[in-house]
């Protein structure tokens, strides 16, 4: 049905607003799909930039399940980097880190974190206090990795003073002991 309507829009004016519509509905029933190569044809088909950066913007603030929202977030960033607001690039490679931090933990495991994905340092910090020592050790190498050059809200050393601080609370006893008498 997508794809007739498309080809109905190639024959006949349609307004900008139901195109995009079209196109979101589209893009969105294809990455839940997990078809990302369908995706990326249908978002290199269309000949105007601001209508693909508004189809894209859209879709990823639809909030989609986590395979696109990083297909997603890779795009815009791929695509239209220039073409962003420093707050929005900043948002949307924060989602991009995040996803790809969230890719790192164990499958099962993904939903509890899922509504941190655009806020990896939160999302680090639950890892922390929910004691996933392990699972916190890939992601700050994940992150550490992905952090190389990247301006996105928070830096390496932001990483390395919540681990610290973490560490200090592990350390820290909040009672003091008693000398037993003999």
């Amino acid at each position: 049905d997508y794809e007739l309507c498309e080809e109905w829009g190639h024959l006949y004016p349609v307004p900008r607003e139901d195109l995009i519509s079209l196109h979101r509905e589209h893009l969105l029933h294809l990455l839940e799909m997990g078809d990302m190569e369908k995706a990326l044809q249908l978002l290199q088909r269309i000949e105007d930039p601001g209508v693909c950066l508004a189809i894209s913007e859209q879709s990823l603030d639809q909030h989609p399940n986590l395979a696109a929202s990083h297909f997603l977030a890779d795009y815009l960033t791929a695509h239209f980097y220039a073409n962003l607001t420093t707050a929005r690039r900043n948002e949307i490679q924060a989602l991009y880190i995040g996803s790809k931090v969230l890719l790192t933990l164990p499958e099962l495991s993904r939903v509890n974190y899922f509504h941190l994905s655009s806020r990896p340092l939160l999302m680090l910090e639950q890892l922390l206090m929910n004691m996933k020592v392990d699972w916190v050790a890939v992601a700050v190498q994940t992150l550490h990795q992905l952090l190389a050059g990247q301006e996105i809200g928070f830096t390496v050393e932001d990483i390395d003073n919540l681990l610290s601080k973490y560490a200090e609370k592990a350390l820290n006893f909040p009672f003091t002991l008693k000398e037993k008498r003999s």
